[in-house]
């Protein structure tokens, strides 16, 4: 019939996925027909618009692609945050097509895409992409959104008040990490070949001064960045694109590289509680078609073993005593605090990625005495779960309980410089007026 027809259609629409660039609306009937295709695995939504109204598309893929569901963590991938860096954006319309043809077939896609919900955006600066009209190596207005802003300037700032006008594009996203439970993300570029972690600005505090700025999970962030770097062609030999740029092991601290002040992966671990990195796929920021096809062999294994981290750490939900889930306690591993304090979502869940050792894990529901429990985490990741370690608070209510405000938007390391350096002039201000009180008497 004719609905057999079209399903037929649109199935080999998706099977013949060419190494070429594809501009708006191609990329949009190639979403379109994947999910018409798949519609029981995939999920299509634009979770915005940009300047000059181009849909942000998200392809969601997973067992469950339509909603949250609980023990599932949410991971994604975005691409072509400046216009002129296009190599992740065909990457990615790849990736979906792998995905998409190995579910049911290849044994270790089928369990992640069972165990994991992904998130795919091809591109969250098509007007960009639309202004570079001839591809080329280097810098062009392309990198910039439609009003002239660099995307990757233009979140709130952990460490500085980021005074850029948040545009349409960055906004979307910022939505859509606040809606989502994001557990690891990673954002696609080009102009090098690294992967570079957090954090990319910094101060006295998380060792700005020495070059190189630290965040709690900083072990984590490594292993993230050389898990990418390790299963990509070449990117582990650290020779960076020139004889002046070397990167040992293919991997940098964003700070150590260059500082930025507004970055994407930064926001996503202070404000959205997800472990994001930024990866560089090509020295070339717009390279010719014909070497597409390489860049996605050259990528393909690090893509889907970077997914596979989502499932390091602990897991878990924070009930009351009948039950019911918590949102909004706080939940972190000792040692590792994290200057807007993690959270657990509407359904009481959290996830803290954390490489395998033993841990002390406090659960703390404000008003209450903290829980603590000791855990030994194992690499789950070949078994696509973290360790599983439930909170259950029975002295809390659902009448009782109270909501936990929402991290500020205030710069909190910010504020912590200026509190530790407003106690020097107090003291010396104690120390003047003791004097006087001597003097006087």
């Amino acid at each position: 019939d004719a609905v057999g027809i079209l399903i037929l259609c649109l199935v080999s629409v998706t099977a013949t996925l060419d190494f070429k660039y594809h501009h708006t609306e191609e990329l949009e009937q190639y979403l379109k027909g994947v999910h018409a295709a798949y519609p029981s695995l995939t999920h299509l939504h634009s979770i915005g618009r940009s300047v000059e109204g181009r849909d942000l598309w998200v392809l969601v893929l997973g067992k469950f692609p339509t909603h949250h569901k609980i023990g599932i963590p949410e991971f994604k991938y975005v691409a072509n945050m400046h216009g002129d860096e296009t190599v992740g954006r065909e990457i990615l319309l790849h990736l979906i097509d792998f995905l998409v043809n190995s579910y049911g077939r290849d044994p270790v896609i089928t369990r992640l895409l069972n165990n994991t919900r992904i998130h795919i955006m091809p591109t969250m600066n098509p007007d960009g992409f639309e202004a570079t009209k001839v591809p080329d190596c280097y810098y062009t207005r392309g990198r910039y959104n439609k009003n002239g802003e660099d995307l990757n300037r233009n979140f709130p700032d952990a460490f500085e008040n980021n005074s850029a006008s948040i545009q349409p594009e960055t906004r979307a996203v910022m939505d859509w990490i606040r809606n989502e439970t994001f557990v690891l993300s990673a954002n696609l570029h080009g102009g090098a070949l690294v992967a570079s972690y957090t954090f990319d600005n910094g101060n006295p505090v998380t060792g700005s001064l020495k070059g190189y700025s630290r965040s709690p999970d900083d072990d984590v962030f490594i292993h993230l960045a050389k898990t990418y770097s390790f299963n990509h062609a070449s990117m582990y030999k650290g020779t960076g694109c020139d004889n002046r740029q070397t990167f040992p092991e293919g991997i940098t601290n964003g700070y150590s590289w260059y500082q930025l002040e507004g970055g994407m992966q930064d926001y996503n671990y202070v404000w959205g509680q997800c472990f994001e990195i930024t990866l560089e796929l090509s020295c070339c920021k717009y390279p010719p078609a014909d070497q597409l096809e390489k860049f996605w062999r050259d990528n393909k294994v690090a893509l889907i073993e970077y997914i596979k981290q989502v499932h390091l750490g602990v897991k878990g939900q924070v009930t009351d005593k009948n039950g019911n889930p918590i949102p909004n306690a706080i939940v972190e591993a000792k040692g590792r605090p994290h200057i807007c304090p993690y959270r657990t979502n509407e359904q009481g869940e959290y996830f803290l990625l954390l490489l395998p050792g033993t841990y002390v894990i406090n659960a703390t529901v404000p008003g209450f005495k903290s829980m603590l429990k000791t855990v030994e985490i194992w690499d789950n990741t070949g078994n696509f779960s973290a360790l599983k370690q439930d909170f259950s608070f029975p002295e809390v209510s659902d009448q009782i309980r109270s909501r936990v405000a929402s991290c500020p938007k205030t710069p909190l390391y910010q504020e912590l410089t200026r509190a530790s350096a407003a106690v020097k002039p107090t003291i010396h201000i104690l120390v003047l007026m003791t004097v006087m009180l001597v003097i006087f008497k």
